[in-house]
């Protein structure tokens, strides 16, 4: 294939530039020591303790950005302590006028304003680390870094203390950090990476004590060393943490419906416990967990047909989600997605008309489990286990009340290794899954069992600049023969495609079997230069939706990118850079469905504001799905080009707004979208942001449906007028760091309108027009809300479908106010509001978007949750 030759190129660049010499500096070293004999400091933000004079500052901090390797415009110093139990830090950020720090409150992980990170990097592996942040205002913030600072996970909220104060000389704060939160090996001597970065607030400017070069290939490499620690004792963590929930739901009442009579009351009660098996390896379960304090899911409307992918927010499976991460190719592909776990009931009820059915929104989560953590050995080792249960759906057809089940007794399981090498520069790992219902073999159309595997590799050198990383992945699914068979039919697999010669529908099969992988190498260190290539592939039968997510099966990909920086300021550019990428597309029978070509440049001023600008051009593209089992389908080709501005968002008031405008030839199809993110802070504890975003879409060729006429499938097209409006407040306001009122809204309003109905006549075909054909009026009528065909003009029907036009008005939002009354534990009180209406097309965006939210009557929620923890 020719488009390879772009990967080959990238190949040859990178084996070319590999081979030249780079000189590395060695790292700084800070000499702690313990205060076993002394009393420890009073975690207050003044350093005035004794203590203190135990051991030297680090200081001689260096710039980071913008102009690296130079005197920053403040300095900053530090000094480490530690004992048996805790490890303790002051924090000594000079600024020559205080009365312009910015100390503004937000909750905790806000990092908003001057701030101080600290990078403990216990396991010294040199690609993952705890950071520990202070702000002025004496705000905590915690997250746990992976691959090598490429993902920092701020779910971790660790028991820890810290405080800060502003003086005459600018601003201090001290930090008590319990060993038994961070994760080490038993060595009686250790060596931990350490590096602590400032943040100049009102400059924009980031200086780190440990230098971290441009281009570096990550952060935790580059970090110091911590020396001095030694014969610190096993730590041993037992934290429980019970809680219970009270909940009210309040909702307008359905006329005869026993199920919906206009109130709910609900109490609950669970556990969740940490415990520290080693130094090194966690124990997380969580017994009946709720997460009604987490805000609902932003509305969309998917007219491809394909699911909506809803990122994770339950604090239990977000904490250390990076452990149990395998990404394998492209659309978020992943073995595991723990949005499964716990999904909505999948199962309808059979019902007659007059029924009323009360059927689970979720499924319930029994409990779960997960064992976490890396050995001396360079083991990383992640293990999660749940159960969810049996769930019902309840109907009531004249008073005679049956029960159908809506979900089975499943069990989950994943478990996910990778051992280091190398000195740290290669790792080897792999990942296993699988999914057991409780079903008969011949019971349900759910798939009995599904399992996933896969193996990962990757191999850095030149200080981790270059790298190759490689995985592959094999999925096995079981189940009755009718589960199998919407499995192959699905829009994910779509075996019944009628022209592909490569699949088929096999209505006796109770299995599949199918492979995935990907391989890529790049250099991602250097002043300017980076790039990468590969190549990706999904096999048709490849199935991950039980436990992972899988978009779409069928396809190889080839891709390759290259881009062009520059970190350190020059003239009037504080960094800038420049990417040109290029992409293939093929399926498993050898046809060439897409290639694409992108263009994105990325500036920031030196005053901070920047601008993100772009296009591309795809002038192959072809669709398997569009017409959902039916041929392969072309789509005209396409161009687009956006353009944002955003101001500098150290202000009190800053935006960013911009557009998107795509256009398809033939006129086809085209996209107009504009969006706007405004933020204004008008005091240090108030915080207030909107986000609205309206969108065009309109197409002469959206799928309608397909029928069957004349001994062959009809598919149905229209030409749609799709407009969507929504926009995301949040108004965030802090009394303290530990006491906080949030609120989220989120407004949605779609609307689409059909006209010039049609139907595929040659889907392939170069001209627009010939892909299909317009129903004239003698074919086409409506009546009642449903199309009548009568294609052969004969008098009589020949086929119906409903009118497709639709307007939905969606509303959530959640005020919650969130007290940690002692660290660690918590109290939430909760008001939920949501509205869900479908009204008539005929009015236009903005009226229904009235209509649909003020005057309906919103289901109000009201929640109250209370956690404690106990520290054994």
């Amino acid at each position: 294939m020719k488009s390879f030759s772009y990967t080959i190129m990238i190949l040859l660049l990178s084996l070319e530039l590999a081979a030249q010499e780079q000189s590395f500096s060695p790292p700084r070293i800070y000499l702690t020591t313990d205060i076993m004999s002394a009393s420890p400091p009073v975690i207050d933000g003044i350093l005035n303790d004794s203590v203190w004079s135990s051991v030297d500052w680090g200081t001689n901090f260096v710039e980071v950005n913008p102009d690296e390797n130079t005197l920053p415009s403040v300095q900053t110093k530090f000094k480490i302590l530690y004992d048996q139990k805790h490890l303790y830090i002051a924090l000594k950020a000079f600024d020559p006028d205080p009365s312009t720090i910015t100390n503004r409150l937000s909750r905790r992980d806000g990092f908003v304003g001057d701030r101080i990170n600290v990078l403990i990097d216990s396991y010294h592996d040199l690609r993952t680390a705890f950071l520990f942040t202070v702000t002025a205002a004496g705000v905590r913030g915690d997250e746990f870094v992976t691959d090598n600072g490429k993902n920092f996970d701020d779910s971790w909220n660790p028991i820890w203390t810290t405080e800060a104060v502003i003086d005459d000389e600018g601003w201090s704060a001290e930090m008590k950090i319990p060993l038994s939160q961070l994760r080490f090996n038993s060595d009686s001597v250790q060596v931990w990476g350490l590096n602590v970065a400032r943040n100049y607030f009102k400059k924009n400017e980031l200086s780190a004590w440990d230098r971290i070069p441009v281009g570096s290939a990550g952060w935790v490499s580059e970090a110091g060393e911590l020396h001095g620690l030694k014969n610190i004792d096993p730590q041993k963590q037992i934290e429980i943490q019970p809680f219970t929930v009270t909940k009210l739901d309040y909702y307008e009442a359905e006329i005869d419906n026993p199920y919906l009579d206009g109130d709910d009351f609900s109490f609950n009660a669970g556990l969740d416990a940490k415990f520290g098996i080693t130094n090194d390896l966690t124990l997380d379960v969580t017994i009946n967990p709720d997460f009604g304090q987490v805000e609902a899911d932003p509305a969309a409307i998917a007219l491809d047909g394909f699911e909506v992918f809803n990122r994770e927010q339950r604090p239990f499976f977000v904490e250390n989600k990076n452990i149990f991460n395998y990404q394998f190719s492209g659309n978020r592909n992943n073995l595991f997605f723990s949005r499964r776990i716990g999904r909505n009931p999948q199962l309808n009820p059979e019902i007659s008309a007059g029924s009323f059915i009360d059927k689970p929104k979720n499924t319930t989560i029994l409990g779960a489990a997960k064992f976490s953590g890396k050995t001396k050995n360079g083991w990383s080792i992640g293990i999660l286990e749940s159960m969810t249960s049996k769930e019902f759906s309840t109907v009531n057809n004249n008073g005679v009340i049956s029960k159908q089940l809506a979900e089975p007794f499943t069990n989950y399981f994943v478990s996910r290794v990778q051992k280091d090498f190398n000195n740290n520069n290669t790792f080897l790992g792999g990942m296993f899954t699988s999914t057991n219902r409780s079903l008969n073999d011949n019971e349900s159309e759910l798939r009995k069992s599904a399992y996933s595997a896969g193996v990962d590799f990757k191999h850095q050198w030149q200080n981790r600049a270059y790298y190759v990383d490689a995985n592959t992945v094999v999925s096995h699914v079981k189940g009755s023969k009718e589960s199998i068979k919407l499995t192959q039919e699905n829009l994910i697999h779509l075996f019944n495609r009628v022209d592909a010669s490569h699949l088929e529908v096999d209505p006796n099969r109770t299995s599949l079997t199918g492979t995935g992988g990907r391989f890529d190498f790049g250099k991602v260190g250097g002043k300017h230069w980076n790039y990468n290539g590969g190549f990706t592939w999904v096999s048709p039968e490849l199935e991950l939706n039980d436990l992972g997510y899988l978009r779409s099966s069928d396809d190889i990909t080839q891709f390759a990118n290259i881009r062009y920086r520059i970190i350190k300021p020059a003239r009037s550019f504080r960094n800038f850079s420049i990417q040109i990428g290029q992409f293939s597309k093929y399926d498993f029978e050898g046809n060439h469905n897409r290639m694409q070509y992108d263009l994105n440049t990325d500036i920031r001023f030196v005053n901070n504001w920047t601008i993100d600008l772009g296009g591309g051009y795809r002038p192959v593209n072809y669709s398997n799905s569009t017409l959902r089992g039916g041929p392969r389908w072309r789509i005209s080709k396409t161009g687009w080009q956006y353009f944002f501005i955003g101001s500098d968002n150290r202000k009190k008031f800053y935006f960013r707004t911009g557009a998107i405008i795509s256009q398809w030839e033939d006129n086809e199809s085209s996209l107009f979208k504009v969006k706007a993110e405004l933020n204004y802070q008008p005091s240090n504890a108030l915080n207030i942001s909107l986000e609205p975003e309206y969108n065009s879409r309109p197409n002469k060729t959206q799928y309608i449906t397909q029928v069957f006429y004349n001994e062959d499938n009809r598919y149905v097209l229209g030409t749609i007028d799709n407009q969507t409006f929504q926009a995301s407040l949040r108004i965030n306001y802090s009394l303290n760091p530990n006491l906080s009122i949030q609120y989220y809204g989120q407004p949605f309003v779609s609307r689409g309108v059909f006209k010039d109905i049609k139907y595929v006549t040659n889907p392939t075909a170069t001209n627009l027009n010939d892909r299909f054909k317009l129903y004239s009026n003698n074919q086409i009528s409506q009546n009642q809300g449903v199309y009548n065909i009568d294609e052969n003009i004969d008098g009589s029907n020949d086929y119906s479908f409903d009118n497709p036009n639709f307007s939905q008005v969606q509303f959530a939002s959640n005020l919650v106010i969130r007290w940690e009354y002692i660290p660690g534990s918590e109290l939430f009180l909760v008001w939920s509001q949501g509205i869900n209406s479908g009204l008539s097309s005929s009015n236009g965006l903005f009226e229904d978007f009235g209509t649909g939210i003020l005057n309906q009557r919103p289901q109000n929620i009201f929640l109250l949750k209370a956690t404690y923890r106990f520290v054994l």
